[in-house]
């Protein structure tokens, strides 16, 4: 990641770092009101017919929706209960390592599939994702000490070490299941650990998210994730901004209805470029009225 790109974000990193003292409570709850959005994503991405709704109610009030399968509420515990031990290992300043990862997948997969919970790909298990066929399970002790060796070299910027980590992980897919799952929630614990905010890949861009893994799967090209990590930060760290700054949050469809002056398409693909600070909650965009406000004038501005 480098030029515009990276600037941009630099730049929203320290308005962050500077609104932030004093209001560390703040982001906590916006981090635990985000908990049901992140896990119900994750598990969507890997198929889970959970609604966001009953994730929401398993979560928070352990509330079982009815007909549900038991996997599927185990994976939705499952996942908030790795989110809050990675949280725990955030606040005692670990580094990750390969027993966290082995942990990590352990809480996922248990009363799931304990017989290879917390264990890599043993001899003669492997794993075809796509078309990509996964390392033999003999190679995935090296493997996986040299991904944790590159992401430690700080030679290289720590976005960059954290997205090829991600894309690396998930070609070695180091497990029988839960590999997915465990990269996305391994991708905030490292953004956490550099001062970064938390990003949710939801399930709605599955399909550009897997194009993007097998991109790098087929010829190393990091690009169609960067382009999805970059946006996704950004996102992230205009949600945290706005509600930092006291701004008055409202539905970006409302605002478009009352500026006819930009068609509401517009105004959708700059939120969704990021040209504009919007948000999603619930799968809704919004947006602070004055950073509407100032988008509108650098926008007539470059007009």
């Amino acid at each position: 990641m480098h030029g515009t790109t990276l600037n941009n974000i630099e730049e929203l990193q320290k308005r962050f770092e500077c609104l932030k003292q004093g209001k560390e409570s703040l982001l906590t709850l916006l981090e635990e009101a985000e908990m049901p959005e992140l896990v119900f994503n994750s598990n969507a991405i890997e198929n889970s017919t959970l609604t966001l709704d009953e994730t929401e109610q398993i979560l928070e009030h352990q509330l079982l929706p009815p007909n549900s399968s038991q996997r599927e509420v185990f994976e939705a515990i499952n996942l908030g209960k790795v989110t809050a031990y990675l949280d725990v290992k955030l606040q005692k300043k670990e580094v990750l390592s390969k027993d966290m990862i082995l942990l990590v997948h352990g809480t996922l997969l248990s009363h799931i599939n304990d017989e290879f919970a917390g264990n890599f790909r043993k001899t003669s298990e492997y794993v075809k994702v796509g078309k990509h066929i996964a390392p033999a399970p003999e190679k995935l002790p090296s493997l996986i000490d040299n991904l944790l060796s590159d992401f430690m070299d700080e030679s290289e910027h720590i976005l960059d070490r954290i997205m090829l980590f991600h894309l690396a992980f998930e070609h070695i897919h180091p497990f029988l299941d839960g590999n997915g799952r465990v990269g996305r929630a391994l991708i905030n614990f490292q953004l956490k650990s550099a001062g970064y905010p938390p990003i949710i890949i939801r399930n709605k861009e599955k399909k550009d998210y897997y194009e993007a893994l097998q991109a790098y799967d087929a010829k190393g090209n990091t690009k169609p994730f960067e382009l999805i990590f970059a946006l996704l930060l950004k996102e992230s760290f205009h949600k945290r901004i706005t509600y930092m700054e006291g701004d008055d949050i409202v539905l970006l469809s409302d605002l478009a209805k009352d500026h006819s002056v930009h068609s509401p398409q517009s105004i959708s693909n700059a939120a969704k470029k990021q040209s504009l600070s919007a948000f999603r909650e619930r799968g809704r965009w919004k947006i602070g009225k004055n950073g509407f406000t100032l988008w509108e004038k650098s926008h007539d501005h470059s007009s």
